[in-house]
């Protein structure tokens, strides 16, 4: 197995653990690499830091991110995985608290892929995530990089 299909930048710790358990139940949770702030997440994507043995070829194949992280924001680095030819085309799914407008155009201006509020309800947030995890990870076509999607040719 990779290191991790789903990459969750949760700062929260209740957060993180609802999300883990809401991916639990669609059996994704050992699939997932949990970083707590926009810092860990860069030296994980870009193997830096304490990742640096991490092998870059193994990217997430989606990452969800929270947009209110210590350090370095969802906004920095959602704009550092755009900047980046190694990671442009990792789909990123902004999954915040934050309803506010500016937040939302803001993300879509820096080129997020999908933003979802988090539902207070526990039971609406594992519907969201069960939705989530399954389009991007067995509906959506990921981009073709070094001749390989992940895919196998009918």
């Amino acid at each position: 197995m990779s290191a991790g299909e789903i990459l969750l930048v949760e700062d929260n710790p209740n957060d993180a653990e609802l999300t883990l358990r809401a991916l639990g139940k669609q059996n994704l949770a050992g699939k997932v690499m949990l970083v707590k702030d926009g810092v860990e997440a860069l030296d994980y994507l870009f193997a830096t830091g304490p990742y640096f043995e991490r092998n870059l070829s193994d990217m997430p194949k989606v990452i969800l991110l929270d947009l209110k992280l210590p350090k370095v924001n969802g906004f920095e680095v959602l704009q550092a995985i755009r900047a980046d030819e190694r990671t442009r085309l990792i789909p990123v799914v902004m999954l915040t608290s934050s309803a506010e407008e500016q937040d939302i155009n803001e993300c879509y201006r820096l080129g997020v892929n999908s933003y979802i509020v988090k539902p207070l309800d526990y039971s609406k947030f594992v519907e969201a995530l069960t939705e989530l995890s399954n389009y991007w990870l067995t509906i959506n076509i990921p981009p073709i990089q070094n001749g390989q999607n992940g895919r196998h040719a009918a």
